[in-house]
């Protein structure tokens, strides 16, 4: 049996992987709330923007914990396609769940179904992810702890999806996507808990790619895009503040009606483009009976 570090750099990789889920959750959450607003292109456009940033955010919590994984005896390996299908099945999955709360009628039922399957779709990327594993030895797990790994995933993309639902307030936001970020996290060493290797010693060169080859420069990448994206919905004004800029516009927007009714204002005499009638006085404003 060999022994499982889950920190070999000390609380460096506990903490990013944290701040990874909770900015991927506070940022898929405002996406939702601003899809919620819209509607039409609007909508479809905020929620993909929404699925892929719940999903990066968990994928990159799940791999910049495994970048502090370690077993003594053996060394590490990912297999890149089953990695690389870990990622988009976290954001096919989570996609379903919030469109299913962005285009039901049934807010209830969506929020139950989505909650349920975008659970089992975390679940399924963290185990795909560590089937991507290579190693010396083989991988078994305890199966309490693997369900309870799968409730808690549940339970988190249920309390995500209802905060999108229900929250509006940029503080409640990030307090939903602070306490998400500690749920993903709580499912991850979960299930890292459910694992046990038995390592078998061996000479031969594992295949597939190390952590800092493929996993570090990927996890770097997405948690760039994150923060990018962040920047962007941050300074996006919601559909609340437009409506407020444009109802000041017209606000400060000169009127030409009165109490009276519209007035027409032509040049006196003299001024250059006007014009004395035949004998007649100057033409002066006149209101419109």
């Amino acid at each position: 049996m060999g022994h499982l570090d889950h920190a070999t750099f000390g609380w460096l990789t506990p903490v990013l992987s944290y701040a990874m889920a909770a900015i991927g959750a506070a940022l898929g959450l405002s996406c939702t709330v601003r899809a919620l607003e819209t509607s039409g292109r609007s909508r479809r456009n905020w929620l993909l923007t929404a699925a892929s940033a719940i999903g990066s955010g968990i994928w990159t919590m799940h791999f910049v914990a495994m970048l502090g994984f370690g077993v003594t005896g053996t060394d590490i390996r990912y297999d890149v396609p089953l990695t690389l299908l870990s990622l988009l099945g976290a954001m096919v999955v989570v996609g379903g769940g919030v469109f299913a709360v962005g285009y039901s009628r049934d807010r209830t039922r969506a929020l139950l179904i989505g909650g349920f399957g975008t659970g089992l779709g975390v679940a399924s990327m963290h185990y795909l992810g560590m089937a991507a594993l290579r190693l010396h030895g083989t991988i078994h797990y305890d199966p309490l702890r693997v369900v309870l790994s799968v409730v808690i995933a549940v339970a988190a993309a249920t309390a995500a999806l209802w905060a999108a639902l229900n929250i509006k307030s940029p503080r409640a936001v990030a307090l939903a996507s602070l306490v998400m970020g500690a749920a993903v996290s709580s499912m991850h060493y979960t299930g890292m808990l459910a694992v046990g290797v038995h390592v078998t010693p061996s000479g031969s060169e594992l295949p597939g790619a190390t952590t800092m080859q493929f996993i570090f420069p990927l996890a770097v990448g997405l948690g760039s895009y994150l923060f990018l994206t962040s920047a962007f919905v941050a300074l996006s004004p919601s559909a609340g503040e437009r409506a407020a800029y444009v109802s000041a516009e017209r606000a400060a927007e000169p009127s030409d009606t009165y109490a009276g009714g519209p007035t027409r204002f032509t040049k006196r005499a003299g001024e250059p483009g006007t014009r004395r009638g035949s004998g007649g006085p100057d033409v002066v404003p006149s209101a419109t009976p």
